[in-house]
């Protein structure tokens, strides 16, 4: 009796406890699905146009607008350099002297040959003078008289020959000193002074470079020169070039070139082993900073007055396409592929997929499916940073 007693007093405590187990099992399971079914709230930006340039980039190689190859006309040994590599120097200024003992002897040859011609010649006119009253008196035959005149055309024709043979000689002596077709600056000199040099090296002398002005070479593929062809504004393609707005040059180290070129020139027709139509850009260069030889980037401008423009942050990519997440009705997210037509700074321009004034997610993407519900919470978008490649 007293152990049922005892019992009884105990039953009361355990059914309290009992109750108060059971109260926060209840509590915990309703905690969870409260938390399992929150809404998310996400940072949403509405799509803006913006006005916006594009560039499209070209590997170039760039020359000077004079770039010529110094080499000898006459063979000979190498006897003066007047200038050292890298030198400034302007047109018609002495770069080499070839020994010039045997070209003198060759003009001093040629004016001997000369005067034996004149006095053959001489010779010649004397014997037609003497036969000539004795033809006319029936003295002589009218043959002798003929001879005569043959040999003074002969002796007269010695003369000219003679005459070009002096000049030949004299141009020949003149080439001995190689001078500077153009204004600009000396290349590599390969030869020393007692290098015997002529026609047949394959090596030039040194090369002159006029770097006033750069051209940069560079070539367009069938695709871009077509959409380049259907976009520039103009009639004709020559036209089209010449409404084109300035070009940039981004060289090796990824630095922009202070100065801005314009494009003047395209080639006439399609290299069929490269399937590519050859262009030139003009740059200016008067500080001497550009030279002959070096590689680039030719950054062609593409304005885009009313781009629709979004961050990139806010896509997503699968399966090989950009995606955005949509704010639908009931602020329920939808996904929806886009068709992008550059980039922007960290923006990309879009053509297909959204329209201006469409909400989309900016940030949380991969916690999200399509028919998941957000709170929205509308942001800024940062400005548009200047162009960049296309």
């Amino acid at each position: 009796m007293q152990f049922l007693s005892t019992n009884n007093k105990l039953l009361p405590r355990c059914l309290a406890l009992s109750f108060t187990l059971i109260q926060f099992g209840c509590g915990s399971s309703t905690n969870e699905a409260s938390t399992a079914t929150e809404i998310p709230t996400l940072p949403v930006v509405q799509v803006k146009t913006a006005s916006v340039t594009t560039y499209q980039e070209f590997s170039a190689t760039l020359e000077g607008r004079v770039n010529v190859d110094i080499r000898p006309q006459v063979e000979g040994y190498l006897e003066k350099i007047y200038v050292d590599e890298g030198a400034t120097v302007r047109k018609g200024q002495p770069l080499f002297r070839i020994d010039t003992r045997t070209y003198r002897e060759q003009v001093g040859n040629a004016d001997a040959s000369l005067l034996a011609a004149k006095a053959n010649l001489d010779k010649a006119a004397l014997e037609v003078a003497r036969l000539t009253p004795l033809v006319e008196n029936n003295v002589v035959s009218d043959v002798q008289l003929k001879a005569a005149q043959s040999a003074y055309a002969a002796a007269k024709a010695n003369v000219a020959q003679a005459q070009s043979m002096v000049g030949n000689a004299n141009v020949n002596l003149s080439r001995t000193l190689i001078t500077a077709p153009a204004s600009g600056f000396i290349g590599r000199l390969p030869y020393k002074v007692g290098s015997l040099v002529g026609r047949a090296e394959l090596q030039p002398l040194t090369t002159v470079s006029d770097v006033h002005e750069i051209y940069a070479y560079f070539s367009m593929g069938e695709v871009d020169f077509l959409r380049f062809t259907q976009q520039a504004s103009g009639g004709s393609l020559a036209d089209k070039i010449r409404k084109l707005p300035p070009v940039e040059l981004v060289l090796a180290d990824g630095k922009a070139y202070a100065q801005h070129g314009r494009i003047e020139m395209v080639s006439g027709q399609f290299d069929k082993t490269m399937g590519a139509i050859s262009f030139r850009a003009v740059f200016p260069n008067s500080q001497g900073l550009l030279r002959s030889g070096i590689s680039g980037r030719v950054r062609i401008p593409e304005p885009h007055p009313s781009a629709v423009v979004i961050p990139q942050e806010a896509t997503f990519e699968r399966q090989d396409r950009v995606f955005v997440f949509a704010v639908a009705d009931s602020n329920k997210v939808v996904s929806k592929p886009l068709q992008i037509a550059g980039k922007s700074g960290n923006f990309y321009l879009i053509t297909k997929g959204v329209k201006p004034g469409e909400r989309i997610v900016q940030q949380g993407l991969d916690r999200l499916r399509d028919g998941d519900a957000i709170t929205p919470r509308l942001v800024a978008v940062d400005s548009l940073t200047t162009s960049r490649e296309l």
